[in-house]
Formats: C-alpha cells, structure tokens, sequence
C-alpha cells in the first residue's frame, strides 16, 4: 500500500468521524448538550409562593404572610472571598468560616447564585443595601407573622423556617395553605456574571381559611383560664367553647402557651407548645356521671325521683373499697346522685345500666373513637372493649375512672345534652378560601325527653349540688357537672387532682357548651366546682354578651345572690315510686352489690326524716298541655315558668316533693 493510498484512507476516517460526531452532537446527545450550555449560561431560582392567610370567623386575620427581603450573592464576581465572607457574616449574623466555606465552594463550581440568608429583618436589609455590593442581590419573598401573638396560638400552628406547616392548621391543612413556587431564570456572561433575568413563572399564594374561632371570645377565654392556672398553681388548663348545634369551636384556649412569632426557647414550660384539650387525654371523674344517668334514662325505668340507698359511704367491690368523697348520702334520689356526685349513687345506677348497654352508651357519646376535629396528634381517649373489662371495670366507668377522654370529646359529648339528643362533629374550618366546608350529619344518641330531663338535672348541680357556689350566671340560666379526678402518675394515685366543668347556658335553649379543665390542683379548693367552675362562670357571661343572648332569669332574681343551702330533705320513697327495697328488687346484682356495704350508722345531716314537712306537695304536670298546667297551677295558686310548647315532659321540683313559700316551679315542654 503506497503512502497515498494511507493518506487517503486517514483522511476518509477523519472524515467519517467528524461527520459521526457532528452527528452526536446536534442529533443524538443534542439535549445532552443544551442542557449543559443551559448550565454554564443560566441559573434557574425558585421564586416562593407566599401561603393563604387565616381569619377567624369575623374576617379577623390570625395568620397571614408579609414581605420581607432575603439576600443572594455571586461569588464569581467577588475579588476577595475572606472579605466577602467577613462583610457578610457581620451583618446578617451569620458564622463567617461557615460562610466561607460555602463561597469557596461555590467557587470551585463555578456557581454564579448562592443563597446567603432567607428572610432579613429589616436592619439586616438597610445595612447590607447601603454597601451597594455589586455581587449580591436581594429577593423579595414572604414570612408568616402571627398579628394576635399567643392568642389561638394552639389552633393555628406555626410553621418550619421553610415555611412549611410544624403545627395545629398550619399543619393539618399544609396542602391548602401552602402555595405554588415560581421561577426565575438568571442569565450568566462567560465569567459567571448575572447579565440579564427573566421570571418563567410566577408564584401563585395559598389558598386561604376562615375558622371558626371568635377571636374576641378566644382571648377572653385564654385570660380567664390563664388567671385560674396561676390562682390555683395548677400545672396546666384548656378551655373549650363549641356551639352544640353544628359543632363549630368558638374557642379553644390552653395554657401555658406561647408566641408563634418566636423560636422555642431554652427553659420555655414543657407544657407550652402542647394542644392539650385535643392531645392529651385524662380520667374524666364524676363528669362522666352524666353518661351513666343518660344511658340509665334511656335503657332502665329509673327517673330523677327514684331512689337509691348509698348507705354510710362505704360500698365493697372485688378488691378494692368505694368511699363517697364528703361521707354518706344515706338514701337519696337519682337528681341528687347527679348534684351530690356520689360515687356509690353512680354505680348502683351504673350496675342497673349493665355493660353491654354502659359500652354501647359510652360508644354513642363518642369515647374511644377521635372526633375529627381537624388538628394533628388528636388522642382517641381510651375505652376499652368490653371483652377486655374486669370484675370491676362496669363501677369504674360508671363514676368516671378506667377510661380517659380528652376535653374536644368532652364537649362534644356534653353538646348532646344542649342539642336535643344528637352526637355532631366538631369543626374548626368554615371555609376554604370562598368554598364552605361541608358539615357531617349528626347522629342521634338520646330520645328529646330524655335530653330534657337531664338539662333539668345539670341544672340542679348548678342550682344546688357540686357547682352551685361557683357556675351559677347573672341573668342567665346555667347547667353542667363537675369533675374531680386524682391523677395516676408512676403506678400510684397522687393527691393532685384533674378538675374539670363542663356545662351549657342558657339552659334552655343552650347557645354555647364550654368545657374547662386544670391538671394537678390540690386540696378541696382543687375540686372541680372550686377550681374549673369560676372559668365556666367568666367565660359563659362574656360569651352570652358578645353574643346579645336575652337573659332568661328575670331582674328580681337576680337580686338574690347568695345561693340558698342544699335541701337535707329526701323526697318519699314511695311518692318517688320506687323505694329501696323494689329497687334492689328489680336488679338482683344491685341487691348483692349493696350486701357488701359496711353496716355504718346514716350521719344525722343525711338522714331521711321521720316525719315529712307540713304542707302543700308538689304537683305532678308531665303529660299535660300548658293550658292544662295553668289552670292546675292558678288553682293551687302555685306559681309556674312555662317553658317550650307541646306537652309538659319535665319538671322542677320534681312532682311530690313539699312546697316552699314563694317556690316556682319550672315545666319543660316539648312535642
């Protein structure tokens, strides 16, 4: 092969190489290539989307996103780096050898963008723009600012400094809140220098919710539950205010707390940053009482005149020993077990309730189960199944020991009472930017005469049982049940207590159901009536005005303030129509629960009379129509509060019981 030959044949291959990588190049790895000279030419920025802000249900805003400036740099177009990094660290307080190192790095990548820091105060920013630094630039992006402080602080969250949702709605509802992020694209000369921009897209913001927290009533609520925590040396408090109709929270208050705006500090109360009327559960105590008179109401023939013979304050059980909380009741009524809170009154009605019908109940009031309320890290409560309940475990429930609620449970359960019967959903978003949040249909849990008769009997407590020093309102009618739980800590019982109040106003025609609870009070001013129950009190008076509620309880009534001493004096047995023996003849269990009592003598106070006091009975209106009911009363010249339409289906004094002079006597009607 001659030297031409060769010459010809290298040049053909050149030829087909060239060819083959100019094909390469603008075909096969075309995008390969584009994508690298993108690389070296332009620098893409993510633009952040501000996030949707959130109002209460007035339009007042709790949580929105203000602009704030943020800083980058070039570090192609820095001459000196050591001094770079030294002007910079100084006035945005940031870590110079940190800083440092990121630039040189940078450097080494040829990076002509490099974040500095994100979100300036406003200090930072003046200073740093007046150098008028050629290689940095500032970007406009948003912060969350929370214009209330600590106010709602638990409802509405805060965020991560990514402004990503950390807690409470800002959390829950990350994916509506939180916006779509934009871009920019920087344009770079040969040396990495920014010659030109442009915006590819632009952020779009969140979307944004109305709640249904009154902020006015919010503050209110945490004033009065902060003042009590601190009054009583109480560990911590959560209040809760919820319409019982469509179970909207107007408030939801805890305390300690603390300020969204601010990073959690070293020292700051464990307690502070925890949501714990819907986080953490506790033994509810007498509270729970309620249910049991509910569930015996709608599944025995017991009635708030039945009697039940608590004896000397001492009841046996399986191993262990039931003691009454201020001594023996002797025999008193069922409304009286409710007023009184007795603990043995409440498993004798418990026990003629059963297990299976006490689970089912307990089920229906929503225990054991969240109720959806829409925050993170909601607490089931604990309910046990019933193949899981001990020997003792259907007494325990029914005084409110071996389960645990949380307060959001408690009021929903309590709403049941104050709605007519039914279980609803409590909720705290009205809307999604203009959309309306769909409610859930509520469920019905009690018959309307039972509901009516256990407002009556709530009412008694208020009038004159556990809480009549401490929830009674002026000008309005007032109903609810205290709660006095020892709290279980390391395997023992301590002698701090779980107080709580739960309770609705007007009584009749409840506008608002408030729930209130302090961990670890001591003593008998930590009782639930002592320590919760002055909360309920501010509380519902403030709310009733906010709300322009017409007071129900007439001027002249209100003249008397200090409330008349409990009534000693049993109603008969046999005017009740169902005396201690039929009652333990109706339940053989009763007749040996009540065996097991210890033979203690009845306390003088508590005694039933031997001779019932003189005069004029009350008489028995249920059935009748309010008509009918006028006419009996103008006969006897009693006077009445008629109240609802329809057919008499309660009434207090209960029918039977001896009159007092000058004693009105209310009558619930209903269709």
């Amino acid at each position: 092969m001659n030297r031409l030959t060769v010459i010809a044949i290298t040049l053909l291959m050149w030829g087909v190489w060239i060819v083959w990588t100019l094909v390469s190049v603008q075909i096969r790895d075309h995008d390969k290539y584009v994508l690298q000279a993108r690389k070296q030419q332009e620098e893409d920025i993510s633009l952040q989307a501000p996030r949707g802000s959130i109002y209460d249900r007035n339009g007042e805003p709790l949580a929105i996103s203000v602009p704030v400036e943020s800083v980058s740099v070039n570090p192609m177009r820095m001459s000196n780096v050591g001094v770079a990094a030294n002007v910079l660290g100084g006035i945005l307080h940031v870590d110079q050898k940190v800083l440092f190192d990121r630039l040189m790095t940078a450097r080494r990548h040829r990076k002509g963008f490099l974040w500095v820091k994100h979100r300036l105060d406003p200090f930072e920013t003046d200073n740093l723009k007046k150098l008028n630094l050629e290689w940095a630039s500032f970007h406009v992006e948003s912060q969350r600012h929370y214009p209330k402080a600590e106010t709602a602080a638990h409802v509405i969250g805060t965020v991560y400094k990514e402004e990503e949702g950390a807690a409470g709605i800002e959390k829950a509802f990350e994916g509506t809140l939180k916006g779509k992020a934009g871009s920019e694209r920087l344009l770079m000369d040969v040396k990495r220098r920014g010659i030109a921009s442009h915006m590819d897209s632009a952020p779009k913001s969140g979307i944004s919710l109305t709640l249904s927290i009154d902020e006015r009533l919010q503050y209110l609520t945490e004033q009065a539950l902060k003042a009590q925590v601190e009054l009583k040396h109480a560990r911590y408090g959560t209040a809760i205010v919820m319409d019982p109709y469509n179970g909207e929270i107007i408030a939801l208050a805890n305390y300690p707390t603390y300020d969204p705006n601010k990073a959690k500090m070293p020292g700051e109360n464990k307690w502070s940053r925890f949501n714990l009327g819907v986080s953490v559960p506790f033994e509810p105590g007498s509270i729970y009482k309620v249910v049991t008179l509910s569930a015996a109401l709608e599944t025995t023939n017991l009635t708030p005149e039945s009697m039940i013979p608590t004896g000397a304050g001492t009841l046996r059980l399986p191993g262990r020993v039931i003691h009454e909380a201020h001594g023996g009741y002797g025999t008193i009524s069922m409304q009286q077990v409710l007023e009184k809170s007795s603990n043995i009154g409440a498993i004798l009605i418990g026990t003629r309730v059963g297990r299976e019908k006490m689970y089912e109940y307990s089920r229906k009031f929503g225990f054991g189960e969240k109720t959806g309320v829409g925050l993170p890290a909601e607490s089931r409560g604990l309910l046990r199944t019933l193949d899981r309940w001990g020997t003792t475990s259907l007494a325990s429930i029914a005084m409110g020991q071996e389960l645990s609620t949380t307060s959001v449970q408690l009021a929903r359960a309590c709403s049941v009472i104050a709605n007519g019967g039914m279980l609803v959903k409590p909720r705290l978003v009205l809307k999604r930017g203009d959309k309306v949040e769909p409610t859930e249909a509520p469920v019905r849990v009690l018959k309307p005469e039972t509901v009516m008769t256990m407002r009556m009997m709530m009412e008694g407590v208020v009038l004159r049982g556990t809480a009549r020093t401490t929830a009674r309102l002026d000008g309005y009618t007032s109903a609810g049940k205290t709660g006095t739980a020892q709290i279980f800590e390391n395997g023992h019982y301590t002698h701090l207590y779980n107080a709580s109040f739960m309770g609705f106003a007007p009584v009749t025609n409840p506008r608002l159901v408030i729930v209130v609870t302090l961990n670890g009070t001591e003593g008998n001013s930590g009782m639930g009536g002592s320590a919760a129950g002055p909360v309920f009190k501010v509380i519902a008076e403030e709310a009733m005005r906010l709300m322009d509620v017409p007071k129900d309880i007439p001027e002249d009534a209100l003249a008397v303030k200090k409330p008349l001493k409990p009534e000693l004096v049993m109603e008969d047995a046999s005017i009740a129509g169902l005396s201690e023996r039929s009652i333990m003849e109706d339940d053989p269990s009763l007749k040996e629960l009540l065996a097991a009592q210890e033979a203690e003598p009845v306390e003088a106070d508590d005694a039933i009379p031997s001779e019932a006091p003189k005069g004029p009975k009350v008489p028995d209106f249920r059935g009748k129509s309010v008509r009918n009911v006028v006419e009996m009363a103008s006969a006897e010249g009693i006077e009445v509060t008629i109240q609802g339409s329809g057919v008499a289906r309660a009434q207090l004094p209960a029918a039977g019981r001896p009159m007092h002079r000058g004693e009105r006597i209310r009558v619930v009607f209903a269709r």
